[in-house]
């Protein structure tokens, strides 16, 4: 140790001056040239002797000594030689094991291999390996999201006709371009490294073979109008499946479809049966909107019509059962006494009659010229029959209408001119004048 000091001591005044390892006064320099930097020539002679000297060769800083063999050399001793051959390895072995240090940074991992094979996976942090050639690493970017098209390249324009072209169940051919995003698990970094040889073309070739068998089992127009999400989530399963059985260590994170069209070739009739499908789609749904209002208004219609012959059933049901029952009483009245109820009945029928009859009936039994009208009556009648609503007027047999007679009234003085009915032409009880009351 002392040696090697020593020879690393920039503080010792000796350096570059040729002093013999400090054996010997350091030479002065010219007067003319001050206290200036030693010569270049001057510190590798010191260099060079100090480095002999650890070694243990004597005189090295001194070659023109005439006394000194060969030019002042002489042979290492060999404690000294096994000292500096130490420290040379100690040194080179610090160097060497220093090398296995490396830092992994957020979002990887590092792979360690040990003579190529897989050795252990090191996170993210300072971390330290066996160096090289025992051990190796490799960093892995396991939170980088990649993603990839298949179809096109870009753009929907840019198309790659070799991977968008594919048959679907019922012989018809479709473009299809879709976007594939993919991720490597926390524990998939040593498959994807050694599992596959090329493992992002890997995923390519799936997603196109997951794709293409997918569609070939559905219909066009599934695949092109509805059936696009359901499309893209069984590609995504399916894809799954055969990266889990390469064992690639890869998680799919998104299938999305861009652009799903007939080829450039029959775009246009294509475009001309789409047209003609959404035509006949319009008129289907007109129809059903037509047939749901019509059928719902039939239907109250029909339920109002039952209604009201329900109604009329039970009215002529209960009218019948109340005249037999009217009948009934009245046949047990006219049973105990028949003379009552024959009288009765009489005046009950004229008088429903006289309701009904259009007629003004005056008693002129006494022969007097002067006739009284119930004008008044007969006006109130007029005024009642105008203001009834259209269609309430119930008609009589021959066309007459109804209305209310008004009671029939004797004229002044008949008692006391019960003497002049013979100079009356008409020797009738009674004197009829018809009169037909206008609405």
């Amino acid at each position: 140790m002392p040696r090697i000091n020593k020879l690393f001591n920039l503080n010792d005044p000796g350096w570059g001056r040729g002093n013999n390892n400090g054996s010997e006064p350091p030479k002065q320099r010219p007067q003319g040239n001050g206290d200036g930097p030693p010569d270049l020539d001057e510190v590798w002679r010191d260099f060079n002797n100090r480095i002999g000297s650890i070694f243990g060769r004597k005189g090295g800083g001194n070659n023109n000594r005439p006394n000194s063999p060969r030019g002042g050399f002489q042979p290492p001793s060999p404690r000294g030689a096994r000292i500096g051959l130490g420290v040379i390895v100690l040194v080179a072995a610090g160097l060497w094991l220093a090398s296995g240090f490396f830092i992994v940074q957020e979002g990887q991992v590092a792979v360690v291999t040990q003579f190529g094979k897989y050795k252990s996976t090191a996170p993210a942090g300072f971390q330290w390996r066996m160096p090289y050639p025992i051990q190796s690493h490799e960093m892995v970017n396991i939170s980088q999201l990649r993603t990839f098209e298949v179809g096109f390249r870009g753009g929907s324009r840019n198309k790659v006709l070799p991977e968008s072209l594919m048959l679907t169940t019922d012989e018809n051919i479709v473009d299809m371009q879709f976007v594939v995003q993919y991720r490597l698990r926390a524990d998939g970094a040593p498959d994807y490294l050694f599992k596959m040889r090329d493992p992002d073309d890997s995923v390519r070739q799936a997603a196109e073979t997951a794709m293409r068998e997918i569609v070939g089992k559905k219909q066009m127009d599934f695949v092109l109008y509805e059936g696009r999400t359901e499309v893209a989530g069984e590609v995504q399963a399916l894809m799954q499946q055969i990266l889990d059985r390469y064992q690639a260590g890869i998680q799919i994170s998104t299938v999305a479809i861009q652009n799903v069209q007939p080829p450039e070739q029959v775009q246009a009739a294509f475009d001309d049966a789409v047209k003609a499908g959404q035509d006949r789609e319009r008129q289907i749904n007109e129809g059903q909107a037509y047939a749901n209002q019509v059928v719902p208004l039939a239907s109250g219609q029909a339920s109002r019509m039952l209604e009201q012959a329900e109604g009329y059933k039970a009215k002529v049901i209960g009218d019948a059962q109340g005249n037999s029952a009217r009948f009934v009483s009245i046949l047990g009245e006219y049973e105990k006494a028949p003379r009552v109820m024959r009288e009765r009945l009489y005046l009950e029928t004229m008088q429903e009659v006289f309701t009904r009859a259009s007629k003004v009936m005056v008693d002129t039994q006494n022969g007097n010229q002067l006739m009284y009208l119930p004008l008044d009556k007969i006006m109130q009648q007029a005024a009642h029959e105008a203001g009834r609503p259209q269609g309430s007027n119930l008609s009589l047999p021959g066309g007459n209408q109804p209305t209310i007679p008004p009671a029939p009234s004797r004229t002044p003085g008949s008692a006391n001119n019960a003497g002049n009915s013979g100079n009356n032409s008409n020797t009738g009880n009674t004197l009829t004048r018809d009169r037909v009351l206008s609405r």
